[in-house]
């Protein structure tokens, strides 16, 4: 806190989504800014200590609904590059963990100020052209939620740094200092979410930290313009570090830094797995133990009771699993249905499926857009040829299933009704269009929650469906462990920051609960002081005469 005073901060509230309907305001104001993203071609440069850097490697960015569009080019990071994020890491990073909580606040919430108004339809529509979402999905994303980390953050640290210990005698001051832990940052982001891309090196950027940031190859232009919007709210130079590339190049050295004091990370399984090897591997190097912090792959289900109600059940499902083509890291891609639902709700997802718009996301009438590259696209083919081969022998049939990539990645949303529980799209993360029903006995209940909970080694959302109040209790006990984030009629995406803090355990993550304390304090290294103002002068107790 400041040494002149102590002043609260706003009490945040989570930032209303604009629904951008026919005629209004803000859909003429998008749809001009994606018009003139469509026109331009743009130069992504690395940030290096505030730096910007041109490299002789350059990547080309392109629309995954229209492939053959270019928007620009992303120059990537070499050696030399990685050499000097990390000298520039470690200069920056006295002066920012000197600087007064208020004033690295101020920098986050002027961010969350500027993305509420003019960098809204900037980032938005990025992430409509780079990563193929719909405005909505943009919107909520890039957007409401971007702005609600910034501020909820703020709030959540400031509730940290009040949490004191007890001082139990005037002769004694005890206190709690939160400091930046004893290195730099990596984060490592992902393509599916630009909140996710900016919290996490801004997370621990405001706890202290200097960052280096490796961001997603498919989602380098909405990381651009996070780091514009971040220059702009006024950060120091060097405190992140913007440093696209290949994993190969960035990742091993950064990995071996012995001032490596913490990773956060949101991505693969096997991804996370691999870092934590080189952590361990490099063990004897590091300064401090660094902290691992990972949010990664899904198997998420929705479980429904005999008792539910087909009306809710169907449409969790169809926005639950194909919002943002099934790329959510809680996208629903396992179902557990009960035999005596299946019929009718059989016939609304196959009347619902035909409804759902596939195209470029600058139409608002499409539901989804593309899968996020070629290497998407072809194992969602895989998964979905393989299905209709098994037909007959582990698949009674395939609702949906096409897939085209003459113009775009694009795959149809697809329903895959399996047979076999433990059929490879029932318990393996797919990350597309695609869900998997098994269709249980009715009188099977307890038993499909057992089965829902050991047949997948992810940990990371479901649901429960039912009328039946026992019946949700029953799923609640038993399925404890299978979900970090648990829904109850309802489905098992769109967790709000401030509202359900996300994050799994079991092989999706170590469940720090982006968007609320538990993250936070993952980028704290507390010291304990003591303060004697009366100390003893004789070695002897009392017990000693």
């Amino acid at each position: 806190m400041s040494s002149f005073g102590s002043a609260p901060i706003p009490v945040p509230a989570n930032e209303p989504v604009r629904d951008y309907a026919p005629g209004s305001p803000e859909r003429a104001r998008i749809e001009a800014e994606l018009d003139r993203q469509l026109g331009m071609k743009v130069e992504v440069p690395l940030v290096i200590g505030g730096e910007k850097v041109s490299t002789s490697t350059t990547r080309d960015m392109v629309m995954p609904h229209r492939h053959s569009h270019v928007t620009g080019v992303a120059h990537q990071a070499g050696e030399a590059e990685v050499a000097k994020a990390l000298a520039e890491a470690e200069r920056a990073r006295g002066p920012w963990a000197a600087m007064p909580f208020e004033d690295r606040a101020a920098i986050f919430l002027r961010a969350a100020r500027l993305l509420e108004d003019e960098f809204r339809d900037k980032l938005n529509a990025a992430t409509m052209l780079g990563q193929s979402k719909t405005v909505y999905q943009a919107e909520i994303d890039s957007a409401c939620e971007l702005i609600d980390f910034l501020r909820f953050n703020v709030h959540y640290l400031e509730g940290i740094y009040a949490n004191q210990p007890i001082s139990p005698s005037s002769a004694v001051w005890n206190r709690v200092e939160y400091r930046p832990l004893d290195g730099f940052v990596f984060a490592i982001t992902p393509f599916n979410f630009t909140a996710i891309a900016a919290n996490l090196p801004s997370a621990p950027a405001l706890c202290g930290n200097t960052v280096i940031w490796k961001p997603a190859s498919t989602a380098i232009l909405s990381g651009h313009y996070i780091m514009e919007l971040f220059e702009a709210a006024g950060l120091p130079p060097g405190v992140i570090n913007f440093l696209p590339g290949a994993s190969s190049v960035i990742g091993a050295p950064i990995m071996a830094d012995a001032r490596l004091g913490g990773v956060h990370f949101t991505g693969s399984t096997s991804t996370f797995k691999s870092l934590w090897r080189q952590a361990s591997a490099n063990l004897d190097n590091y300064r401090a133990y660094p902290r691992l912090v990972g949010e990664t792959g899904g198997k998420d289900f929705v479980v429904a009771h005999p008792s539910a109600e087909l009306e809710t059940l169907t449409v969790a499902l169809l926005r639950g699993a194909f919002e943002y083509q099934g790329q959510k890291c809680s996208a629903a891609s396992r179902a557990y249905i009960p035999d005596n639902l299946w019929p009718q709700l059989r016939e609304r997802l196959a009347d619902g499926l035909t409804e759902l718009g596939t195209g470029d996301v600058r139409d608002f009438s499409n539901f989804l857009g593309a899968v996020i590259d070629k290497h998407a696209f072809a194992d969602h083919k895989a998964a979905i040829d393989a299905a209709k081969a098994a037909i007959g022998s582990g698949v009674a049939e395939v609702i949906g299933g096409e897939y085209d990539d003459s113009v775009g990645y694009f795959v149809r949303p697809t329903i895959i009704v399996a047979t076999d529980p433990n059929y490879p799209s029932m318990v393996e993360e797919l990350f597309g269009p695609i869900l998997t029903i098994y269709v249980y006995p009715e009188a099977e209940f307890e038993q499909t929650l057992q089965l829902c909970d050991e047949s997948s080694p992810y940990a990371l959302t479901g649901a429960i469906f039912a009328e039946d109040r026992q019946a949700v209790v029953t799923a609640v006990e038993q399925l404890r462990f299978a979900a970090g984030n648990f829904y109850i009629n309802d489905k098992p995406t769109g967790a709000v920051v401030g509202q359900q803090p996300f994050g799994g355990g079991r092989a999706s993550g170590t469940n720090d609960k982006a968007g609320s304390m538990w993250n936070l304090i993952r980028w704290l290294s507390p010291r304990t002081i003591k303060e004697n103002f009366s100390p003893p002068r004789d070695w002897r107790y009392p017990f000693l005469g």
